[in-house]
């Protein structure tokens, strides 16, 4: 079985969120899958089987699976159309999170994705203690989304891994207004079993939905300032849908020793 690393939303290596996908002709035991996750030690490892009319897509962090992932949907399309179905404009994806379409768009890729109810909540102590910041504002959807006053605080944050995991949301997020874009971020996900996301795409679905109404613009341009960091273009489809478009840089392909 190959497995694939590649670098998704950036154009340079190392850079970005690595990911490990598997394009495989039948499923593995999970145990299998899990195991393999943790062995790459990645934000997530994609595993991808082939169906008539689309590609089945599951992805696995070190330590559970996870119902819908941005950056490993991306890396797996970018294998798909560069090595598997090199003539197609677009990858059709069965996830948990329902059909996940992937075009080529130019010379980047773009993710067709939910967007999700977000809703408004207290700013609370508990955010202020676990953040080291007390956010202007906190939206709940699947994430949560915590905006603070300045670009430098989200990008000097040190939060405490343990209070954010009391938090509600899979993924807290800390966004500031930005002055090269529109906002930056930074995705925390220690439920998760990821200390801190390098560029987390389904955490955009909320942080670009938050924006695009506080700007009152429907293309988003934002950055995730972690030590790799990463960019992304934002673009409101519909009210329940929302295009993210990212490159990716393929790293390594290589020949797992392994039976499945």
């Amino acid at each position: 079985m190959k497995q694939y690393i590649v670098d998704a939303f950036t154009n340079e290596p190392f850079k970005g969120n690595p990911a490990a996908v598997c394009i495989m002709d039948k499923w593995p035991l999970e145990d299998f899958m899990m195991k393999l996750a943790s062995e790459n030690n990645l934000s997530e490892t994609a595993f991808v089987v082939k169906e008539e009319q689309c590609y089945h897509l599951r992805w696995f962090t070190p330590t559970v699976e996870v119902e819908i992932c941005g950056h490993a949907t991306l890396a797996s399309a970018f294998v798909i159309l560069n090595f598997w179905d090199t003539k197609s404009q677009e990858v059709r994806f069965n996830t948990l999170s329902g059909e996940l379409v992937v075009r080529r768009v130019d010379d980047m890729l773009e993710l067709d994705f939910p967007r999700y109810d977000l809703t408004e909540v207290p700013i609370t102590d508990d955010m202020e203690r676990a953040f080291g910041v007390r956010p202007i504002k906190a939206i709940l959807g699947l994430d949560l989304v915590c905006v603070f006053e300045s670009e430098e605080q989200v990008r000097s944050m040190n939060p405490k891994l343990e209070l954010l995991k009391t938090l509600d949301g899979r993924i807290q997020n800390a966004t500031a207004k930005a002055f090269e874009t529109d906002c930056v971020s930074r995705s925390f996900c220690p439920k998760l079993g990821i200390d801190e996301d390098p560029v987390c795409g389904s955490a955009h679905c909320a942080i670009a939905d938050v924006w695009s109404r506080d700007l009152g613009k429907n293309e988003i341009f934002a950055y995730q300032a972690s030590k790799r960091g990463g960019y992304l273009k934002c673009r409101i489809i519909s009210e329940d849908r929302i295009a993210i478009r990212g490159s990716a840089f393929l790293i390594s392909v290589a020949d797992l020793n392994i039976e499945i």
